[in-house]
């Protein structure tokens, strides 16, 4: 699942094969030139392109083959954000406008064998590269990657520092000229629990709801952001999703995520089921995806797998795939999004 950049041509191909279910190269090609006049060369290009993506599959050689989409799990399948999201939140086709409480018996399988052996490869790596390595080496990495985090985690959140001025912030104490002392806070905050949470990482193998509030006290702290579940309705901007308005639906809820995590054997499953379903159902007055970013890297670190710092992930495709799977159920892009923000840290970080 690389980053899905696809052209028309192929965002065609795709829908012609969600109709129909399979087509040989002649069909597809035929049935595209009317409106895409495009050579062999190219037209052969556009599906070893989305094979390469994953995105379809094939049976057969030559003109022979045919082309179908995957089987894949139903949150995993394809859909292409841009046309999603060329409609605002008033005019698309929403099909869940609040919480599914059906999902839980879905939340399986989510990743591929391959992808879970890349997780374990990460973790023996990520394991050699920091055992027995000089304290102040360690710590000076370590430093960077928390400057970056709280950065780009807050960024998400529409924090203005940039990346310079949040080590300042970080390394010195030193505010920003311009900006208020709530976006200072946010990021300090946002260190404080990452530190917090290296001191006891081992007790986030097992999750309660403890845990994700003392994750949401720590970063919420001195931003005048209600303490503890929330008991009154929340809204999303860009969505006409709404969250679960009953207090006692939103425990009900939070007790199924937190025990649909602790059954799941995989910790990257673990990590990445918090990432969504926090978000997913709020159940905070505010601060909930920063707290679902916390609490998927408590995870992470308690399995000893790289810890993700978001630092190149796009904030609107982030916030946009996060708004498919609230209307759609669909969890392609957050999916996508985490492993290579998973693939970013393994290859940035931690590298002695």
């Amino acid at each position: 699942m690389n980053d899905t950049k696809i052209n028309d041509r192929q965002k065609t191909i795709l829908a012609l094969l969600s109709q129909k279910g399979s087509f040989s190269r002649l069909e597809i090609s035929q049935s595209l030139i009317s409106d895409f006049p495009v050579s062999k060369i190219t037209f052969v290009r556009d599906l070893n392109n989305l094979l390469d993506l994953k995105l379809i599959q094939s049976q057969g050689k030559g003109r022979a083959t045919i082309y179908s989409l995957p089987k894949t799990h139903p949150f995993l399948s394809f859909i292409d954000l841009e046309n999603y999201f060329s409609q605002g939140p008033d005019l698309r086709k929403i099909i869940y406008q609040t919480f599914n409480p059906k999902i839980f018996s879905q939340l399986k399988n989510l990743f591929t064998s391959q992808e879970k052996k890349e997780f374990n490869l990460a973790e023996t790596r990520f394991s050699q590269q920091i055992k027995g390595k000089n304290k102040t080496i360690f710590r000076k990495e370590l430093e960077r990657f928390i400057i970056e985090l709280s950065w780009k985690s807050s960024r998400i959140e529409g924090n203005t520092y940039s990346l310079l001025e949040t080590e300042e912030l970080i390394k010195k104490q030193k505010e920003a000229i311009g900006h208020t002392r709530k976006e200072a806070i946010m990021i300090l905050n946002h260190k404080t629990v990452f530190d917090l949470i290296l001191e006891s990482k081992s007790r986030f193998r097992k999750l309660n709801i403890a845990d994700i509030r003392f994750i949401h006290t720590v970063l919420t702290k001195d931003l005048s952001i209600d303490q503890g579940l929330r008991k009154k309705p929340v809204g999303i901007t860009g969505t006409r999703y709404h969250p679960p308005d009953n207090q006692w639906q939103v425990k009900e809820y939070l007790e199924k995520i937190i025990r649909t995590i602790n059954l799941n054997p995989h910790p990257e499953e673990k990590s990445f089921l918090a990432s969504v379903l926090i978000s997913y159902l709020q159940p905070f007055m505010d601060g909930n995806k920063r707290t679902s970013r916390m609490l998927s890297n408590a995870i992470l670190l308690a399995y000893n797998y790289y810890p993700l710092s978001y630092r190149s992930v796009d904030e609107v495709k982030y916030k946009q795939a996060l708004i498919l799977f609230y209307e759609q159920n669909n969890l392609y892009h957050c999916k996508r999004l985490f492993l290579e923000q998973f693939r970013f840290a393994s290859r940035t970080y931690f590298r002695f």
